[in-house]
């Protein structure tokens, strides 16, 4: 690491240790059934404890920007930490370095290593979906093949990187992440799927509604209600 990054991760986790509450930490830690401890900093204390470090410890490269993340998330003692790593992947000044295709290769790490909600949807949806979005051409293919692949959590993502996306979706991505996780038993993925077909509900409800009854038989009764559930009335949402 450069001396740069060096300080940068040094004044982070500083700033985390400060303001730790002890007290909290083990509730965190419980809450997100966590193998990892928590220090007991909640995200209103983080932000507020983070943003004059990355304001005053700026990295001037993309080679600098994506060691400080892994140097952050691969040498966390601490979920907070790995917190932070995932905010300075998403900083506005690096931006330029995070939409980048080769970009999703860190990102890929932060999913599988990550391994749990927390981690997962903030990456797949403020970075992965900003990313396939700058550049569909390269970053389809990827994500398309991760639809299919055996982690669940990059399954997770294929289905849910989209949220947000209004009307620039791909819906033909859409509909193969979905369709090639229908029969899987996993909540994660089950709840993904409903989460990911209201998300698009709120731009094409009737493109919804039409998913959602061409695959009446796959998709479970908790994606078809998640799916419906702001677009159609209960007696429909959890019919089967």
């Amino acid at each position: 690491m450069t001396a740069a990054v060096t300080a940068l991760v040094d004044a982070v986790r500083t700033a985390l240790r400060a303001a730790a509450d002890p007290t909290a930490a083990e509730p965190m830690r419980a809450y997100m059934k966590s193998e990892m401890p928590f220090l007991g900093v909640p995200k209103p204390a983080r932000t507020a404890a983070l943003k004059p470090v990355f304001a005053t410890h700026r990295i001037d490269d993309g080679v600098s920007w994506r060691s400080a993340v892994l140097a952050l998330w691969d040498g966390a003692e601490f979920r907070e930490e790995r917190y932070a790593a995932v905010t300075m992947a998403q900083l506005k000044p690096y931006a330029v370095h995070a939409t980048q295709p080769e970009a999703l290769d860190l990102y890929d790490h932060l999913i599988v290593t990550g391994a749990w909600w927390d981690f997962v949807d903030e990456v797949a949806i403020r970075s992965v979906g900003p990313l396939l979005r700058a550049h569909p051409a390269v970053v389809t293919p990827p994500v398309r093949a991760w639809a299919y692949d055996a982690d669940r959590w990059r399954r997770r993502t294929a289905v849910i990187c989209q949220v947000g996306s209004k009307a620039a979706i791909d819906v033909d991505l859409l509909a193969e992440a979905i369709e090639a996780n229908t029969h899987d038993p996993d909540f994660f993925l089950r709840k993904g799927i409903g989460w990911a077909l209201r998300q698009h509900a709120r731009v094409d409800p009737d493109w919804v509604r039409a998913f959602v009854a061409a695959h009446e038989a796959d998709l479970s009764p908790l994606s078809r209600r998640e799916a419906l559930r702001t677009i159609d009335p209960p007696s429909i949402v959890t019919r089967g």
